[in-house]
């Protein structure tokens, strides 16, 4: 049996400034001619991606056509939404790569349900920004409509709609994954930290709320029994201090050291945090895997442990 990696790929590996098809198209091209030499491996292989200007854009495209004939689509199936389309960018660039590699691999998208905890306190407490920009009058309006919606001032630019971030529980299609992936599949899975949903009777329903894409990944390395935890950032390693007169490079770093470090203060919320969460998480729970954290031009040299952050037990 091969060994497997799961790669999380940044949001700077799918768009920049220019949120057209084509440009996005393009970035994704680049980015998987990057990943090349890892697509030569015998590593069986899963990419997961962020969502965030995508969902973004589409939920200002929802709202200003929402009218009775063309009603707003909600955040879950939103979500669905930009899986599917982010897949097939990333699906057909990969299989251009493996085209040019002589491969007989084949890559392919699974929209990716991820079961969240409906008692998770997290989902009492919404902090997670989506969508437009309001007005002070415009947020009466639509909390008149939806008195449950929160809206919080967004660094003096307006208000925007926040939602939950609850952690991940589950990966609903892993053992779809884990057997797709062991039959020398490349696959696409949990883009923008999966949909989030919560068991109801006998399914489970879409829930508005957001997941951490590092967090996801995460949880599907784990539960398909991956060996390596890659991910790509826009920074080829993780700093202590970072942009400080005093900054440190880690490179290599076992556990302990790196919980006391987060333990400390030493990383920053919502930016390198939860991704040195993530990384502690896989390493921990599990008998000889390495976590990486690099940029995506060291990503090869990271796979080999030449450059980046390793992170071992």
């Amino acid at each position: 049996m091969h060994k497997k990696i799961v790669i999380a790929l940044g949001g700077n590996a799918i768009q920049t400034t220019d949120g057209s098809s084509e440009a996005q198209k393009q970035a994704i091209r680049t980015t998987m001619q990057t990943l090349k030499p890892l697509f030569k491996t015998d590593y069986d292989i899963v990419i997961s991606h962020g969502n965030g200007p995508q969902i973004g854009n589409l939920l200002i495209q929802q709202k200003q056509a929402d009218s009775p004939q063309t009603p707003a689509m909600p955040l879950d199936t939103c979500g669905a939404m930009t899986q599917g389309m982010i897949g097939f960018w990333i699906e057909t660039e990969v299989n251009r790569v493996l085209a040019e590699v002589n491969s007989d691999r084949k890559a392919a998208t699974v929209i990716t349900r991820v079961e969240v905890d409906a008692n998770d306190p997290r989902m009492a407490n919404p902090t997670k920004p989506i969508g437009p920009f309001y007005t002070k009058a415009q947020v009466e309006e639509q909390q008149a409509q939806n008195p449950q919606s929160v809206y919080k001032e967004d660094a003096g630019r307006g208000y925007r709609k926040v939602v939950p971030s609850p952690l991940p529980v589950s990966i609903l299609e892993h053992q779809l994954i884990s057997t797709l992936v062991e039959n020398n599949n490349i696959i696409i899975a949990c883009g923008g930290g999966g949909i989030p949903v919560v068991k109801k009777d006998d399914t489970y329903e879409g829930v508005e709320a957001v997941i951490d894409k590092d967090f996801a990944s995460e949880r599907l390395a784990q539960l398909i029994d991956a060996d390596i935890l890659m991910i790509l950032t826009n920074v080829e390693n993780v700093y202590l201090n970072f942009n400080e007169p005093d900054q440190w490079k880690l490179t290599q770093i076992d556990v302990a050291s790196l919980k006391q470090y987060a333990r400390d203060g030493k990383f920053a919320e919502g930016s390198m945090l939860p991704k040195i969460e993530a990384a502690i998480d896989f390493v921990e729970n599990g008998e000889g895997r390495r976590a990486v954290i690099t940029n995506l031009d060291k990503a090869y040299e990271a796979f080999k442990g030449e450059a980046g952050t390793q992170i071992y037990k």
